[in-house]
């Protein structure tokens, strides 16, 4: 290679349903450090120890809920690469939606930190479904 041979860099095209797995993992390290940091706020872990938990008080139901909210994210990630096209098409759409305007709810009277991981949460949910959305077609033959 000579003085003036420039080389660009390689660019592999990724397949929707990578891009979305890597969403989905992305958004459950948001929810995780959110949930995490949650704790260093003056009283929080006080307030676990004496039974409150995100939803009031703590219980059975509450944490099933919290559970719930956590796992459907989580499973997003495995889903959106097992699933065949078109399910896994609507169900991004559908859970990113749906999460989405949960996590737009909770934000209110929030702190900062937790402020800034919703927004981040809501762009890679909201390009979860934006990319499901525009899930590539290709023309069928018969």
């Amino acid at each position: 290679m000579n003085a003036t041979t420039r080389t660009a860099l390689q660019d592999v095209k990724v397949h929707v349903r990578f891009k979305l797995a890597a969403l989905w993992a992305s958004v459950m390290s948001c929810y995780i450090y959110g949930d995490f940091l949650g704790l260093y706020r003056p009283g929080d872990v006080k307030g676990i120890l004496n039974g409150q938990g995100l939803l009031g008080p703590t219980s059975q139901a509450s944490l099933l809920v919290v559970a719930i909210l956590v796992a459907v994210p989580a499973a997003m990630i495995f889903l959106s690469l097992v699933l065949p096209p078109a399910l896994s098409r609507w169900l991004n759409i559908l859970v990113g939606a749906i999460l989405t305007a949960i996590v737009l709810v909770t934000i209110p009277g929030s702190w900062a930190f937790y402020i800034f991981l919703s927004a981040i949460e809501v762009v890679l949910q909201s390009l979860a479904v934006w990319y499901a959305w525009r899930w590539p077609r290709h023309a069928l033959v018969f």
